[in-house]
């Protein structure tokens, strides 16, 4: 004959919350590139001009690698899919007649309305020589629309990612995405490019990692400067472990 144990119900719904919690364990939502400091549309630093002022990417492939002190902030550390990204716009200007100047002129030097898209970049041989491949991007979004905000893009199709992976931001014409004079030690980030790093936008020769495969060398590293943006991750969920 076979008795049958019979548990409080307070200890039977605890057993039941512990399986809902431990499956939502298993799963996590990351937000690369997040630091104490908030994501903002860039401004020109007060005293500088507006024609001095070097706040837009122009067809690069970029990311940080500082942020508030931390290190690579856009690194993959587990498993998932990238889901979204979110990228600070800036105004260009508050004047109307210069606002159209200055993106006639932005978009007829670099080819077209400011955009820009994902890219998830693999190193490529030692960590010494700065070196990525595309191993996957989203498609382009436009930017013009969205000046002075920071807006997020949810991505239709999710990129995959695994550790060790960098999540980049490439421009294959040019976006106003950069916030500069900060903190030298505590935000820095590089571009897709090996010469003439002088000035940010200095190269008007389009060096973005615009295919799957395309390799480039991060040489030029750019202290004191922050690109405005961050992605979500959707980590890989693990399975729960049964007891045979």
């Amino acid at each position: 004959m076979h008795v049958m144990k019979s548990f409080p119900s307070a200890f039977v719904g605890a057993l039941a919350l512990f399986a809902i919690f431990a499956g939502a364990a298993t799963a996590a939502d990351i937000q690369l590139g997040v630091t104490k400091t908030p994501m903002v549309a860039p401004v020109c630093p007060p005293g500088v001009a507006q024609n001095q002022c070097n706040i837009v990417v122009p067809q690069m492939t970029v990311y940080n690698t500082t942020s508030d002190g931390v290190s690579n902030p856009m690194m993959i550390h587990k498993p998932g899919e990238i889901v979204s990204v979110k990228v600070g716009i800036s105004t260009i200007s508050t004047s109307p007649k210069i606002l159209r100047t200055d993106i006639s002129y932005l978009n007829k030097t670099y080819g077209g309305p400011a955009e820009a898209e994902l890219a998830v970049l693999k190193r490529v041989g030692k960590r010494t020589k700065l070196r990525w491949a595309v191993v996957a991007e989203s498609p382009a979004y436009q930017l013009q629309p969205y000046r002075s905000q920071v807006v997020q893009f949810p991505l239709a199709t999710p990129l995959p990612v695994v550790p060790g992976e960098m999540v980049a931001l490439t421009v294959p014409t040019w976006a106003p995405i950069l916030s500069y004079d900060l903190t030298a030690s505590k935000f820095a980030y590089r571009q897709s490019r090996m010469t003439n790093c002088t000035k940010a936008g200095a190269s008007t020769v389009i060096q973005a990692q615009l295919t799957i495969g395309q390799q480039a060398r991060y040489g030029c590293n750019y202290q004191g400067t922050r690109v405005q943006y961050s992605a979500e991750e959707i980590t890989t969920p693990v399975p729960t472990a049964v007891n045979k």
